[in-house]
């Protein structure tokens, strides 16, 4: 490494947020520029560890020590290289995956990790500012079409290798505008959508082709699929999502994260002036704890909410890593992130270890509060405590609370029936099953992303879409050039 001493002489540094006070009134990103200087220094925390558990951390395997040295050495060039050469989008995985590569860095065992994203985004936006991201369309095609259904990370990084194989590649994108979740799901201050767009023209002028508001099983059917193209990728994403049913779960006011997080979205599109589920001057109550909710609270404190709370069953995470999740595991620990800085600003609550009993209506039908009552576990199966019980307002309230695979009607029930073991054709957990190549029980159909393997991160996403593109290649040309990053049976230390 350029500076062997490096983790030794700097600490951990961060860009800061911009003020609570500022930010909350527009949607940009919450980061402030972080100055090359710092980000020098961060690199140079990177330290020459002989084993690399960051490789393994992370499901592309990134090749964090080399792109690490390269900016410290201010060749920024050949870091985006070494960069691109494992991951399709790091401007996407740089603001959004929770890292388990800093997680599994070889300093975080007695010290502060290597601000390992940070380090990542900045090299793509340089990358961008530069004008070194540029389209790689293939030196000459196949002949060979393949249909990508789904274009959230895993469909478009699938998309993207395919295309640069050679092939003729369509996404089918149900929703009216390409992205998936990365484009409705994560809010504006979490990711500006041009990072998504900016993407898309690269994508576009390479040969992929995309169709939106398509929804393949309802206006295109599996039989037709496989008729028209000679190989399918499925990337549909986990989109049928955790219900709670509690009396009063019908009330109007109640519903599905994303049912709430999109409109938010389309606003920023400028599809909408206001959202039609906004939370301007109301009481709302986001029930989950994870990424999802803390979008929600972001979102609803920027429509002017009333008051936030946050439920969530679970106890409070440690602060620090407990001995039952060892380095370089990816430990759960007590977050405080942008969102959850503002609720604190905003007085609001995250409360834990408690459960949902009952949402209380109006007279016009509508939820005015929640009941609530605190709950031991997950040792003891979440067991009520005793007298515990109490409400709190509630006139909107999300339910974060994740996803439990993909959805089986439409597209997935045809291919279901087309592979002939129809109750074989999903593995135990709901999810497509899929074998060592990620194909589906239907010959010629593969499986990448949360639609195989269940919700999960937007690395194991990219990394499987990049996978999978590489054993439809090889169904398709009987052998492939392009990277496998991660085989469908592997185990993450996340």
């Amino acid at each position: 490494m350029a500076d062997p001493k490096g983790f030794l002489t700097h600490e951990r540094e961060l860009p800061a947020r911009r003020p609570v006070d500022v930010r909350i009134r527009d949607w940009r990103e919450v980061y402030e520029d972080f100055p090359e200087p710092a980000l020098t220094r961060q690199a140079a925390r990177c330290m020459d560890c002989g084993i690399p558990f960051c490789h393994n951390g992370c499901p592309l395997g990134n090749l964090i020590p080399e792109w690490n040295d390269l900016v410290y050495r201010d060749d920024w060039q050949d870091a985006i290289e070494r960069l691109h050469a494992t991951n399709n989008f790091p401007e996407f995985t740089g603001r959004l995956c929770p890292a388990p590569c800093e997680a599994a860095c070889v300093l975080g065992i007695n010290a502060e990790p290597v601000a390992i994203k940070r380090v990542e985004v900045e090299i793509i936006d340089r990358a961008f500012a530069e004008g070194w991201v540029t389209p790689q369309p293939p030196a000459e095609r196949t002949g060979r079409r393949v249909a990508v259904v789904g274009s959230g990370p895993a469909g478009l990084a699938a998309a993207q290798q395919l295309t640069r194989a050679g092939h003729d590649v369509v996404v089918f994108e149900r929703a009216d505008r390409i992205g998936g979740l990365l484009r409705y799901g994560i809010p504006e201050f979490k990711m500006e959508k041009r990072h998504i767009d900016r993407r898309l023209a690269q994508m576009r002028a390479e040969g992929t082709e995309f169709r939106t508001g398509v929804n393949v099983g309802v206006d295109v059917t599996a039989a037709q699929l496989r008729a028209e193209f000679d190989a399918v990728v499925l990337a549909g994403g986990a989109t049928a999502w955790r219900d709670l049913r509690v009396p009063g779960r019908e009330l109007a006011g109640v519903m599905q994260a994303m049912e709430y997080l999109p409109p938010a979205n389309k606003v920023q599109e400028g599809d909408h002036a206001v959202s039609p589920v906004s939370a301007q001057g109301k009481h709302v109550v986001v029930i989950g704890g994870g990424d999802t909710g803390a979008d929600c609270i972001g979102t609803a404190l920027r429509q002017g909410a009333a008051s936030v709370t946050q439920l969530e069953i679970m106890p409070r995470p440690p602060q620090d890593r407990p001995g039952s999740q060892p380095w370089p595991t990816f430990p759960i620990l007590f977050k405080m992130e942008s969102a959850h800085e503002e609720l604190a600003e905003a007085g609001g609550e995250r409360v834990y270890a408690v459960s949902t009993t009952e949402f209380l209506g109006d007279e016009k039908g509508n939820v005015r509060a929640l009941r609530l009552v605190e709950v031991e576990g997950p040792q003891s199966g979440f067991k009520p405590v005793p007298g515990s019980e109490r409400e709190i307002p509630a006139e909107l309230v999300t339910l974060s609370m994740g996803f439990l695979g993909p959805e089986h009607g439409g597209l997935l029930a045809e291919l279901a029936e087309l592979s002939g073991d129809a109750e074989g054709f999903f593995d135990a957990r709901s999810n497509v099953r899929r074998d060592a190549s990620y194909m589906s029980g239907v010959e010629g159909v593969f499986v990448a992303g949360d639609m195989g393997r269940g919700q999960s991160l937007i690395v194991w996403a990219i990394a499987e879409g990049r996978s999978a593109a590489a054993a439809a290649d090889r169904y398709l040309s009987g052998h492939t050039a392009l990277p496998v990053a991660i085989p469908p049976t592997a185990r993450p230390l996340v």
